[in-house]
């Protein structure tokens, strides 16, 4: 359900380093070798495998090598498919201006056509559901417990209309030679996005596709994120992420129907800027 895990990734190692480096300086405690290397400015560039479960009927499980792209700037910064600009950072509180793609868009011809006809749904009058762009406001505060962080952002293609909250929390303990890092998040969709993607939309109802709609969902997560610096700032990194899907998912006659999801994602990159 996540758009992607790349920005899954990227928006833990964003949300992680900071908050380790206020709880050791607040704590007094000691940073790990090459801490700097976790938290660098500049350009980051680097590679990963990231591996998930499609929900939609006949989805396959993907498993991938993808590129690791990042940027982070006095007051702009990149993460993966997410951009942004600090509008205010003081005594560890940010807000940011979001923009980002969502990626949750699907193709009707991917989908099982046997296995829809069992629901009673021909697949031939599915339509095609579009990706689309956010944007939104996000706003984080970093101390000696970690990171909190809530985003709220909306869709401005026209794909679905809908928006997206999303309030989470992470911490970092330093692990051997690295960062350790669960977090924990709750996204409530909106009925027009959760409608869009995973619902029966007007046109094909009107077609003969039986009715739903998912309507307004909250979806939580986890995950446990690693950390590593290398020398020649390189860095290492792993996360696993589980979602809970909520039955307005589940039940739509277009997905699997499995109540959870898990995804994994590990890769390197190096940093072309000073650490902070």
């Amino acid at each position: 359900m996540r758009s992607t895990l790349a920005l899954l990734a990227i928006a833990c190692l964003a949300h992680v380093a900071p908050a380790a480096r206020a709880q050791a300086e607040q704590a007094a405690t000691t940073l790990p070798e090459n801490y700097d290397l976790l938290e660098p400015d500049g350009l980051s560039l680097g590679v990963a495998v990231m591996s998930s479960r499609g929900i939609l009927l006949g989805e396959d499980h993907r498993t991938m090598l993808v590129p690791v792209l990042g940027y982070e700037g006095e007051r702009v910064f990149f993460r993966g498919i997410n951009g942004g600009v600090h509008l205010f950072k003081r005594n560890g509180l940010e807000l940011d201006l979001l923009v980002g793609a969502r990626l949750d868009g699907w193709d009707a011809a991917d989908l099982d056509a046997a296995r829809l006809a069992e629901r009673g749904i021909d697949r031939d009058l599915l339509v095609d559901r579009d990706r689309g762009a956010d944007v939104g406001l996000g706003l984080s505060w970093k101390g000696s417990a970690g990171r909190a962080w809530l985003d709220a952002k909306t869709d401005v293609t026209g794909a679905s209309d809908g928006h997206e909250v999303e309030l989470g929390y992470a911490f970092a303990v330093p692990a051997g030679k690295g960062l350790l890092a669960p977090g924990v998040a709750v996204s409530y969709w909106s009925s027009k996005l959760s409608d869009y993607y995973y619902g029966v939309l007007p046109a094909e109802e009107a077609a003969g596709v039986p009715r739903y709609r998912p309507g307004d969902l909250v979806v939580p997560s986890a995950s446990v994120a690693y950390l590593r610096a290398l020398p020649g700032r390189w860095r290492v990194f792993g996360i696993v992420d589980y979602q809970w899907l909520p039955e307005g998912i589940t039940q739509s006659p277009l997905v699997e129907g499995k109540r959870g999801v898990v995804s994994l994602f590990v890769g390197f990159s190096r940093s072309f800027g000073a650490g902070r």
